[in-house]
């Protein structure tokens, strides 16, 4: 019998149905009562002056039971438990049918980022107050259902159910400002994924990503989106598919073999919840060809399955969403800001072609 998270439990755990229906302030209000406090991150943001790179701090995330284990000698492999599949998780705010189980959404119970911070002594110079809400989506309560294995229909859901959480999170203002809105989706434990059941996180905070910083800046130096550009000069050579509204490319400064990006060719749209229906459904067909050509691909290379996905929104960036698996280690000299990568552009776009068409 496949793990799953019942409807049953989901009960137990099930705070409202529909995130839409609540308040920016309600929402605000779960997280504070969630009873995490254990985990309540640092609440610092320090700058790297040379470069502008944010760096939050939250040290309760080592105490994840999950994570930081020590290494034991190699034993056969055993099913463990999933503690999502049990239920034993905080509250949940969203969920929407499937076609088998559901999608829904809660509160991080170890969040890089919090409604308050750990501490109310000012922060030291010249680090900043870091505060926001972490939010993940669980893709299906079916453990071994994510983008690569779900039905068209069902993908389309759970970009759905993630459009309107991030709809929420723009248009209503907290402590008197806008935040922003960051979504990724990391898979595999060499990335930063702690949890096999399928997932994306997303993240309101004061704290401005400085990818936004270089997307803004891109668009007032060039005079059109970054998403815009690349659409207009990436080779076409490096087309992997068009799904008529948005595009799966292999970029033409591929810094990893098999970097993907899939982009919106309305380029006046800068969000998610912005895209009509038809954008909705190309995007999710999009996250699912660059995701199982990932799944399939590495091992052929004989890399553990491990990928993010990073979604690229707001001002300047147009709307476009970066696929980034973990096909070659960091060296040194990539640490300078030297990328070296292992294979060329042109090679990659083939191979991945070339296993969409087997696949379909």
């Amino acid at each position: 019998m496949s793990r799953q998270l019942e409807r049953s439990q989901l009960n137990k755990i099930l705070q409202a149905q529909d995130i839409e229906k609540l308040a920016l302030s309600q929402i605000v209000s779960l997280f504070e009562k969630e009873g995490t406090a254990d985990f309540v991150p640092d609440g610092l943001c320090h700058v790297d002056p040379r470069d502008g790179q944010r760096i939050i701090y939250n040290s309760a995330r080592a105490r994840r039971p999950h994570d930081n284990q020590p290494l034991e000698p190699q034993r056969p492999s055993t099913e463990q438990p999933c503690i999502i599949c049990q239920g034993q998780t905080t509250g949940v705010i969203d969920m929407a049918d499937l076609s088998e189980g559901f999608t829904f959404i809660n509160k991080n119970l170890f969040p890089i980022l919090s409604p308050s911070t750990a501490s109310d002594s000012p922060p030291p110079p010249p680090a900043t107050r870091a505060y926001g809400l972490h939010f993940l989506q669980w893709t299906s309560s079916l453990h071994d259902k994510d983008w690569h294995n779900m039905p068209a229909a069902d993908r389309v859901v759970v970009m759905e159910r993630l459009a309107a959480l991030e709809r929420k999170l723009v248009s209503e203002a907290w402590r008197g400002r806008r935040g922003f809105v960051s979504i990724v989706k990391n898979y595999g434990r060499l990335v930063g994924s702690s949890l096999s059941h399928g997932h994306q996180q997303i993240i309101f905070s004061n704290v401005r990503p400085r990818r936004f910083d270089d997307n803004l800046r891109f668009e007032k130096e060039r005079g059109e989106h970054f998403a815009a550009y690349m659409l207009c000069q990436n080779p076409v050579e490096l087309l992997v598919r068009d799904y008529g509204p948005v595009a799966l490319l292999v970029p033409y400064f591929m810094r990893r073999p098999l970097d993907m990006m899939l982009l919106i060719k309305d380029t006046g749209k800068q969000y998610l919840h912005e895209l009509d229906e038809a954008e909705i459904a190309a995007v999710a067909a999009g996250w699912h060809d660059a995701i199982r050509a990932i799944l399939l691909l590495m091992p052929q290379m004989g890399r553990e399955r491990a990928y993010n996905v990073v979604t690229h929104n707001g001002p300047g960036a147009g709307l476009y969403f970066e696929f980034l698996p973990y096909t070659q280690e960091t060296g040194g000299i990539e640490h300078l800001g030297l990328f070296v990568c292992q294979e060329s552009p042109q090679n990659a776009a083939e191979r991945i072609r070339a296993v969409l068409a087997c696949l379909d």
